[in-house]
């Protein structure tokens, strides 16, 4: 897991190098228009927020189970934390996918 994740910070420290390194390769004189972007961000943006809600539930599910086989007669009480906190998870891909349609 470790590994892993050296890893995809690694990714990500390069994916960010490569995005703030864009305005500098940009040529002056024209105003350039921006909007061409925003599909691109906006594709980004729900991907990044679909991987982390998909990592979060899969975590919390993975937990929920471990608590209930850990403790059977929890069970009650384990389902409706984890029925919460899941619908919570899938707010944020919800909010982020509203936040696209809002800007394009």
């Amino acid at each position: 897991m470790r590994t892993l994740m050296r890893a995809l910070s690694g990714v990500f420290a390069v994916l960010a190098a490569m995005f703030f390194a864009v305005p500098a390769f940009a040529q002056g004189g024209t105003a350039a228009n921006g909007s061409n972007w925003v599909a691109v961000a906006a594709g980004l943006a729900m991907a990044i927020a679909s991987a982390g809600c998909g990592l979060g539930q899969g975590r919390a599910a993975a937990s929920a189970t471990e608590g209930i086989a850990r403790n059977p007669s929890a069970r009650a009480g384990i389902q409706t934390a984890l029925i919460i906190g899941l619908a919570f998870i899938e707010s944020l891909a919800i909010y982020t996918l509203l936040i696209i349609f809002v800007k394009m």
